[in-house]
């Protein structure tokens, strides 16, 4: 496997489990020993970079498409019991999500050169 293809595959594990852990109840959710915003933080910054990384280039709609997927998953915690959507919530994942992506293409222009 390429290393293009397990960023790809990396990316959207990532993005599946984004999901889950998102719309579950909230007695399913794991809990670890860091702060919530770190944990949404970490989660989106680690997808960014593999889905980056995957798929490298135009940055700009790369970020954009990020940024609704944040949205997207805090608005559907509205349709779940027991869970709510939070706009800081909203903000951390976006930030972390554009971070990782911008620190791929990072990467991707240092490879190049």
């Amino acid at each position: 496997m390429t290393a293009r293809r397990l960023s790809q595959a990396i990316g959207w594990l990532c993005v599946a489990a984004i999901v889950v852990l998102s719309l579950v109840s909230p007695a399913w959710r794991p809990v670890t020993v860091l702060p919530h915003d770190v944990e949404h933080l970490a989660i989106f910054v680690v997808t960014g970079v593999a889905l980056g990384l995957g798929y490298p280039g135009h940055l700009p709609r790369r970020m954009a498409l990020l940024v609704l997927f944040a949205a997207a998953v805090e608005l559907a915690q509205f349709y779940v019991p027991g869970r709510h959507p939070r706009l800081i919530d909203f903000a951390v994942d976006a930030l972390g999500a554009c971070a990782g992506a911008a620190l791929a293409a990072l990467v991707m222009k240092a490879r190049a050169n």
